[in-house]
């Protein structure tokens, strides 16, 4: 389970679909399925929610009916698109195409992390390094114009008690997102700022929108209406303010347009994109255009995250070599006032 969200992590899903896609492949009862699966499984909660299933289905129940009981643990969308693969008879397709999607986003989770990871650690270090150099020479200039001996221990003691204080600070900050996350404002909070400050913005809008294009070429292919497979991927972007965008679409298609062009009105899907689409419905062949369009984005998210990746690295760069200048600065100014106090 995740700590902002009751639904358990893509990192655990995505080996239970795939497994699920074997089994059913291999011609496997899902009964006894769900039962290897279990067997197989470490996590607690994941083995609970199989259990759950298990039962539901031995009961009578269809596999639908099984994970909508799972609601809060599963994404919606994946429920949907269960449901849609066993009415349409293609429940064997739609395990595997959500092991795939699955893989993808956690690869995209994966790509984030390497990129952002040097960038963290390299201001983590430049926090505490700083922070303890500038406390120090705050305090050397006095200590040489005294003649008083610095003490180490105590300089210690305060410097702990200093990032102690910090420590508390930034634990009550991320405790308020969490809570704002629990409440679902902090979705509109951070989705402000990753969609409209710069160098975020290319990357999210590019990541969610292939994450919109994938699912929805997931959700057309397993029969589901084309409304209901809008709105169930635009609810797959994580972001309020695109999701709010790509349903904008949804009152041109109940009118009888095409999805080019109710997609159209969206201010956030490029003109390639659209064009590809477009491509797609006219040769009848929109879900295989929908996986291309979401392959592309992801290539631009990469290409646009490698630039974002170089912009931090010289931001922090300059951060760090602001903050030991001021260091330098500070020392020196302190140091030679003092003195001309003295001397005065």
């Amino acid at each position: 389970m995740g700590i902002v969200s009751s639904e358990i992590r893509v990192k655990k899903l995505t080996p239970m679909f795939r497994q699920l896609a074997t089994a059913y492949d291999a011609g496997i009862p899902l009964v006894q399925a769900f039962e290897l699966l279990k067997r197989e499984q470490k996590d607690r909660e994941l083995s609970e929610m199989l259990t759950r299933m298990q039962e539901t289905v031995k009961q009578g129940g269809t596999l639908g009916d099984a994970v909508s009981a799972e609601s809060r643990k599963l994404p919606s969308y994946a429920i949907a698109l269960i449901r849609a693969g066993e009415q349409g008879g293609k429940l064997d397709v739609m395990f595997r195409d959500l092991a795939d999607y699955f893989e993808d986003r956690l690869e995209m989770q994966r790509q984030m992390l390497r990129w952002m990871a040097y960038p963290i650690v390299l201001l983590t270090a430049t926090w505490f390094l700083g922070t303890f150099a500038l406390r120090l020479v705050i305090k050397l200039p006095d200590i040489l114009l005294s003649g008083k001996p610095l003490s180490l221990s105590e300089y210690f003691e305060e410097y702990i008690k200093f990032q102690t204080l910090a420590g508390l600070l930034f634990a009550g900050i991320c405790v308020l997102c969490i809570v704002l996350a629990r409440i679902g404002l902090m979705r509109w909070i951070w989705g402000l700022f990753s969609t409209h400050v710069w160098p975020l913005a290319p990357i999210t809008k590019r990541f969610a929108l292939a994450r919109f294009c994938r699912s929805l070429a997931l959700l057309v292919d397993s029969g589901l209406p084309i409304v209901q497979s809008i709105e169930r991927a635009a609810a797959v972007t994580a972001n309020p303010y695109i999701q709010r965008d790509l349903l904008r679409s949804v009152p041109y298609v109940k009118e009888g347009a095409s999805l080019t062009q109710a997609l159209s009105v969206s201010k956030y899907l490029l003109p390639t994109a659209r064009e590809m689409i477009h491509v797609g419905e006219e040769s009848g062949k929109l879900e295989e255009s929908l996986r291309k369009v979401s392959r592309w984005y992801l290539d631009e998210a990469s290409h646009a995250a490698a630039i974002a990746t170089r912009v931090l690295y010289f931001i922090v760069y300059f951060a760090a070599a602001g903050l030991v200048l001021y260091v330098v600065y500070t020392f020196y100014s302190r140091l030679y006032g003092g003195m001309l106090d003295a001397i005065g």
